[in-house]
């Protein structure tokens, strides 16, 4: 088990992998309930977070419930116990659980909901790509490091989310010359001797950086760097991110005909129904996807000439927009998301591979069929 690990660095590193700014304006992300600094020893992975989930927590020893829906959505502005959400956080807080969302913004990550749904239903993984890009910036950052200290650096900023371009993490680029530097009076240097111009060996170091994680990049930059004054550079780049946004779109391995895949996506989707539309092509190849509500992307899939857009929460009068176009299928909204926890709790592990992460064993769907 990871020793001392605490609310803050479970949060670190998830918004590393979607960092909060990638998150809709309408939601609410993040650490809901709990402290920063509390440690936690085990955490529960859950789609929702309900007063059941909380007592699962209870009863595991959890001190932590990481959910892709945040329970706290609209404003409160009273805990009286008088509805779900209010008796869930008062639970919560009384058994000193942290409640910690993951919601828009890992749908609107490349390695998110919406990727990992692509390839449930048969997506060739290489095949993939954002459906709507959002279009966040990016930024070139160059650091002068004693050579000594580069890797340190470098492995720093990238654990922080610097160097990822594309389907690659850890990219940097790196050349040698000679800083040259004066301590004036009142300096403490790494090396050197107040009032004496010093030369030092030195690296540069050069790394892309999301602006959403420039923040947090710096900070991890400053604490690796042995300088008590650091020299960096920040260029912005007209070069904008292609692995953020809504949506995934990607092609089949081989055509299917539209009934084996219908069937196809009702079982590895675990759906009781599908709603649709009338088939458009025999075969299908082509497909769109969005976990949750994504009536909204109907336009995009068909500009991405899409033979089935999956999505869920599509209401009557939207599924007149496939125009004959595409085919849409409605799977349901917990049946669309539901592999978002086993994603979730993958990723903790991969950070922190000794540590105690459960998986929810209450299926939260409010909905059933006859």
């Amino acid at each position: 088990m990871e020793n001392g690990l605490k609310v803050r660095d479970i949060a670190g590193w998830l918004e590393t992998w979607a960092p909060k700014a990638l998150a809709e304006s309408y939601d609410n992300v993040g650490l809901l309930v709990g402290h920063p600094g509390d440690e936690v020893t085990r955490v529960l992975v859950s789609l929702d977070c309900t007063e059941e989930v909380v007592k699962e927590a209870e009863e595991a020893g959890c001190q932590m419930i990481v959910s892709h829906h945040p329970v706290i959505f609209g404003g409160l502005k009273r805990l009286q116990g008088a509805s779900d959400v209010e008796r869930t956080v008062m639970r919560a807080v009384r058994s000193n659980i942290a409640l910690y969302a993951i919601h828009t913004n890992l749908d609107n990550v490349l390695t998110g909901v919406n990727h990992q749904l692509a390839k449930l239903v048969g997506c060739v993984p290489d095949s993939l790509h954002i459906l709507r890009p959002m279009g966040a910036g990016l930024e070139k950052w160059s650091v002068f490091v004693p050579e000594a200290h580069a890797e340190a650096v470098r492995v720093a900023m990238a654990d922080a989310g610097a160097g990822a371009i594309g389907r690659y993490d850890g990219c940097s680029f790196s050349s040698k010359g000679v800083g040259s530097f004066r301590a004036l009076e009142g300096a403490q240097p790494h090396v050197g001797t107040p009032g004496e111009l010093h030369r030092e060996a030195e690296t540069k170091l050069e790394m892309v950086v999301p602006s959403t994680l420039a923040s947090e990049v710096e900070r991890a930059m400053l604490a690796a760097h042995p300088y008590e004054e650091v020299a960096f550079d920040r260029l912005a780049l007209q070069q904008e991110r292609s692995d953020v946004g809504a949506g995934m779109v990607g092609t089949l391995a081989q055509p299917m005909p539209w009934e084996a895949f219908s069937d196809h996506v009702k079982e590895v989707l675990g759906c009781q129904a599908i709603k649709h539309t009338a088939p458009v092509h025999a075969n299908v190849q082509r497909i769109a996807v969005c976990g949750g509500s994504g009536s909204f992307l109907i336009g995009d899939a068909k500009r991405a000439k899409a033979d089935v857009y999956i999505t869920s929460d599509i209401k009557y009068h939207e599924y007149f927009q496939a125009e004959g176009r595409l085919q849409l299928l409605d799977v349901g909204h917990y049946e669309s998301e539901w592999q978002t926890s086993s994603l979730i709790a993958s990723k903790i592990n991969e950070k922190f591979p000794n540590f105690a992460v459960r998986l929810s064993g209450i299926r939260t769907n409010p909905v059933s069929f006859r």
